[in-house]
C-alpha cells in the first residue's frame, strides 16, 4: 500500500469539485472565520509553485510530456507510469461521481479520500481526532507527511511510483526531495494559534530533518527491493549520481579528471558513486540534532559506500543496515523538541569543515542550497531574525543557488566558497 493508504482504506475519491463550496474552501479570498476558505483558489494558482499539484496532470499534454510518452511508447494522460503521480492514485473502482483525472494532485492527494471524513470536518463539534479516526491522512505528523509526499517525490509501493532511469532517460526532470521546503511551497493554510492548538506546532527544522531521514529510509528501502534495483543486467541507475557519467569525455593524452575525492564516500577509484544528497543532509541532522545518533549513522553510511565494490549480497545487507539507522533517526528527529538556536546550527553545519568537502556533486550541492534557503526562511518565521535582515544577506544565498543553477556550469569548488559565505552571513545574524 502506499503511505497514505493505512489512513485511507475504504474510502471514495470524491474529487476536487466536493471541497469547493463558497462556503468550504473555495472563496476568492482568505477570510474564513476557521480556516482561510480559498484554499482551492491557492493549489489552483497558474503562476506559482503553490499550483504545482493542479498542473500535474495537464504537464502530460505539454511537448516535453509528449516527448517523453512518445519515447516511452506509452499515452501519458491514460498510463498508471505517470497517472500515479502526476493525477490523484485513486483506484477507477474508488472514484465518487465528481472525480477527475485531469484536477491533476488534487486534495485527496495528499489528505486521503474524503468519502469518510467530508462530512465530520466541517460538522459543529467535530474535531481532528475525529477526521483521522474517519480516515484524514494526519500531515501534521512530519513521519507521515514525507512518507506521503515521497511516493510521489521518490518511490512508492504502487507500480508507477518511480521514476526510474528509463524514465528519466525519456526526458523526465531529475528528482530531488526536501519536505520543509516542499511543504512552505504548497502550504495552503495558516499556522495560526488556533492550528498549533488542534495539531500542534510545526517546526521548520524538525520537518527538515525528519524529511532528511524519510528520505533516506525510502531510499534505502527501494534501492535492496529485488524487484526495483536492477533493469535487466545493469543496476537501477536512477540511484546513482547522474553527472558521473554525464559529463564531458575527452580522449587525449593528456588526462582530465573530471570528479573530487570524497571523504563520505569510501570507493575504490572508478566506481560510480551512488547519489548521497539526502544522506549528506542527514548526517548534519544527526551531528547536531541527534548526536548520539550520528557516530551509529556515519558508520553504516561508510559501509554502505564500501559496499559498492563488494558484491550485491553486501549491498543489500548494509542498505538494511542504513535504513534502520535512518529510521532510528527519523523517530529522534521527530520526538524531540525544537528551538532555540537549532536553525542557526545547523545552517553553520552544513557549511563547516566536516560537511562541506563532501560537496563534490551537483545533487548533493543544490540539496544543502534548498537547506540553507529553507532554514533562512524558518529563522524569518520563528522571528529568530527580521524580514529585512533576511533581505540583506539575500544576494549571498543568491550566489550559492547561482552555484548550482545548471549541472553543465557546475563548480565544486567555487559552490563551496558561495555556500560558506551564505552560511557566514547567515550565523553574523545571530
Amino acid at each position: 500500500m502506499a503511505a497514505g493508504a493505512a489512513y485511507a482504506a475504504g474510502g471514495q475519491y470524491l474529487g476536487v469539485a466536493s471541497c469547493a463550496g463558497s462556503t468550504c474552501h473555495g472563496r476568492a479570498e482568505g477570510n474564513g472565520a476557521v480556516v482561510r476558505q480559498d484554499e482551492i483558489a491557492t493549489w489552483q494558482e497558474p503562476s506559482s509553485a503553490s499550483g504545482a499539484h493542479s498542473r500535474a496532470y495537464a504537464v502530460l499534454s505539454s511537448l516535453r510530456g509528449r516527448q517523453i510518452a512518445a519515447t516511452l511508447g506509452i499515452e501519458a494522460t491514460s498510463s498508471g507510469e505517470c497517472l500515479q503521480c502526476h493525477a490523484t492514485p485513486a483506484p477507477a473502482a474508488a472514484r465518487g461521481p465528481r472525480f477527475q483525472l485531469s484536477d491533476g494532485v488534487g486534495c485527496e492527494g495528499c489528505h486521503g479520500p474524503a468519502e469518510r471524513w467530508l462530512a465530520t470536518h466541517y460538522t459543529v463539534g467535530g474535531n481532528h481526532a475525529s477526521n483521522l479516526a474517519a480516515g484524514l491522512v494526519p500531515l501534521e505528523n512530519p513521519q507521515v507527511r514525507a512518507r506521503q509526499c515521497l511516493d510521489c517525490h521518490f518511490a512508492g509501493s504502487e507500480p508507477g511510483q518511480f521514476v526510474t532511469h528509463r524514465v528519466m532517460a525519456a526526458g523526465h526532470p531529475r528528482l530531488s526531495f526536501e519536505l520543509d521546503l516542499f511543504s512552505a511551497l504548497q502550504q495552503h493554510h495558516d499556522v495560526d494559534a488556533d492550528y498549533v492548538r488542534r495539531k500542534g506546532d510545526l517546526s521548520s527544522v524538525r520537518l527538515w530533518a525528519v524529511g532528511q531521514a524519510e528520505a533516506v529510509r525510502r531510499e534505502m528501502a527501494v534501492f535492496r527491493d529485488p524487484a526495483r534495483n536492477s533493469q535487466g543486467l545493469y543496476p537501477e541507475f536512477f540511484f546513482f549520481d547522474c553527472h558521473s557519467c554525464h559529463r564531458a569525455i575527452t580522449d587525449g593524452p593528456q588526462r582530465r579528471l573530471t570528479f573530487e575525492t570524497n571523504p563520505g564516500r569510501p570507493i575504490r577509484f572508478g566506481t560510480p558513486p551512488f547519489n548521497d544528497e539526502n544522506i549528506i543532509m542527514l548526517s548534519v541532522a544527526a551531528r547536531t540534532l541527534a548526536p548520539a545518533q550520528a557516530a551509529k549513522f556515519d558508520e553504516a553510511t561508510a559501509a554502505f559506500h564500501r559496499s559498492m565494490g563488494q558484491g550485491r549480497a553486501e549491498v543489500a545487507a548494509a542498505a538494511q543496515r542504513l535504513e534502520a539507522a535512518a529510521g532510528a533517526l527519523s523517530d529522534a528527529l521527530s520526538q524531540r523538541g525544537y528551538g532555540g538556536n537549532d536553525a542557526f546550527r545547523v545552517v553553520a553545519a552544513i557549511a563547516d569543515r566536516t560537511t562541506a568537502p563532501r560537496f563534490t556533486d551537483y545533487a548533493g550541492s543544490a540539496q544543502a542550497v534548498m537547506a540553507i534557503d529553507t532554514l533562512l526562511n524558518a529563522m524569518v518565521r520563528e522571528g529568530r531574525i527580521t524580514v529585512g535582515a533576511a533581505a540583506g544577506i539575500r544576494a549571498s544565498v543568491n550566489r550559492a543557488y547561482g552555484a548550482v543553477e545548471s549541472p553543465e556550469s557546475y563548480n565544486p569548488a567555487g559552490f563551496r566558497s558561495a555556500l560558506g559565505q551564505a552560511a557566514r552571513s547567515i550565523e553574523a545574524l545571530q
